[in-house]
């Protein structure tokens, strides 16, 4: 006798119903167009091209900033967590699979029985195969997947995301530090000038050629100048503290920056439509995958108000002399139809809830892909004006030099007090600190710009390795 026979007509048994059966009425009906009537072209363009699939940073042409982008993209404790959420949806998929195959489950038991009067005891033994399957009649198992798939996929957008915006910080903060450290050499050459005139102005105190108010005037800009050491200190070791934490390295004091001058840049990227934008966007993107799954958990909703077919399964053994288990068997082939009677609203209160959620995803879909279009045209404006402040900036400086050196030249002749040459003064130190500054900024633009356009490349990035 073939033992095996009874448990394989059920499975059997079981696909032939699936394949029968199996029928996915409800889908979500196709949506119109989500990216109608975005603007054709942005406000700037460019002949450039730009490579998506490419790491914008090397542009900069900093072997140091590779470096430390290439480091955060593997050692990030934010990298890592992202794509701890792409395995944990990974696995909530793999689970929603499991309801499209039949489960097949074994029991086993051996118990002894006493009888009053009787003083043999009866040992039983038992075992037994269990198989359940639910005939997907409407869809829903299959909507309940697709949406796991689109949750999955979502997923996968959002460690892209993750990697676009530790890239772009990463980069900031390098320039950041860079431009710090810069603005702290300006503040201690500044510093060394006017402790330079100081002591001019004191020698001419004592031969009577200046005012004791010269002097203190003098002195009350050297403190100011002084004061503003500190700050400087602070917002640099701020910056590196910041770096490493984007790095994941432990020790803030190891991390090294060893460049000088902040990078130039380039000419603008080719921008490409605003749709060609969308598309590179991780996280338009991921909205739209979102917008996706709360259509198919809509088919899922309304499937699940029809009834459902389930298929279960048995073959036992029983027998008292446990070499003798597998003579005695038992199959059971089973078929039931269940569905909602009164629910108290339910059901149809979850239809209506899974809705809510589309529209909501819908509108959160469109906010996204504004927000998308307008960073972009910020970064453009922002760059574009920062380019012209710059120009005028530079313009003021060569003005604020030239009057500084003609009020000196007339203070030392006895023309003017030294008040105005004061006035002179702070005014230079103060755009030659903001020439710094407006460099800095510059910079970041074009950084926002470069992960405003999104990009491809994450796609290239390799998972961490656990240790394991």
């Amino acid at each position: 006798m073939n033992k095996a026979r009874p448990i394989g007509q059920i499975l059997l048994l079981t696909t032939t119903a699936s394949l029968l059966f199996s029928c996915a009425i409800y889908a979500p009906d196709e949506r119109d167009t989500l990216d109608a009537g975005l603007p054709e072209q942005f406000s700037l363009y460019s002949d450039n091209p730009y490579d998506t699939t490419n790491r914008w940073w090397t542009t900069f042409q900093s072997p140091e900033l590779d470096g430390l982008i290439e480091e955060a993209l593997t050692n990030s404790p934010t990298i890592h967590m992202a794509w701890a959420r792409l395995a944990q949806a990974d696995a909530a998929y793999a689970q929603a699979r499991s309801s499209l195959v039949p489960t097949l489950n074994y029991d086993g038991r051996a118990g002894t029985t006493w009888t009053q009067g009787d003083s043999n005891p009866v040992e039983n033994y038992n075992a037994g195969l269990n198989a359940a399957y639910e005939v997907d009649l409407w869809g829903r198992i299959k909507s309940e997947n697709q949406a796991r798939a689109l949750d999955r996929e979502a997923t996968r957008e959002q460690l892209n995301t993750a990697a676009i915006t530790l890239s772009a910080r990463v980069a900031q903060t390098w320039t950041a530090l860079l431009a710090q450290r810069l603005q702290t050499e300006v503040i201690r050459l500044q510093i060394e000038a006017n402790k330079n005139a100081l002591e001019l102005i004191e020698l001419r105190f004592k031969t009577a050629s200046s005012s004791a108010l010269d002097v203190f005037q003098q002195r009350q800009t050297l403190a100011g100048t002084e004061s503003l050491i500190p700050l400087a200190e602070r917002n640099e070791e701020l910056q590196q503290n910041e770096l490493a934490v984007l790095l994941g390295q432990p020790d803030f004091q190891a991390l090294e920056v060893t460049q000088k001058e902040l990078p130039t840049l380039g000419k603008l990227p080719a921008l490409g439509i605003p749709a060609d934008v969308l598309a590179n966007r991780p996280d338009v993107r991921t909205a739209g995958l979102n917008l996706y799954a709360a259509d198919w958990q809509v088919s899922a909703a309304r499937a699940d108000r029809l009834p459902a077919l389930r298929l279960t399964g048995t073959l036992d053994y029983n027998s008292s002399d446990i070499s003798d288990l597998f003579d005695d068997w038992a199959a059971n082939l089973a078929a039931s139809l269940t569905g909602p009677v009164f629910d108290g609203g339910r059901r149809k209160a979850e239809v209506e809830k899974q809705r809510a959620i589309a529209a909501e995803r819908l509108a959160i879909y469109r906010e996204t892909v504004l927000n998308a279009i307008k960073e972009v045209e910020n970064a453009l404006v922002s760059e574009q004006k920062q380019h012209e402040y710059i120009e005028r900036l530079d313009a003021r400086l060569t003005a604020a030099t030239r009057s500084y050196e003609e009020s000196v030249n007339r203070y030392r002749n006895g023309i003017i007090e030294y008040t105005t040459v004061l006035i002179q003064l702070n005014t230079l130190q103060g755009l030659e600190r903001d020439r710094v500054q407006a460099q800095f900024d510059l910079l970041n633009y074009r950084i926002n710009l470069y992960k405003s356009l999104g990009g491809s490349w994450p796609n290239k990035l390799s998972a961490p390795s656990t240790g394991e």
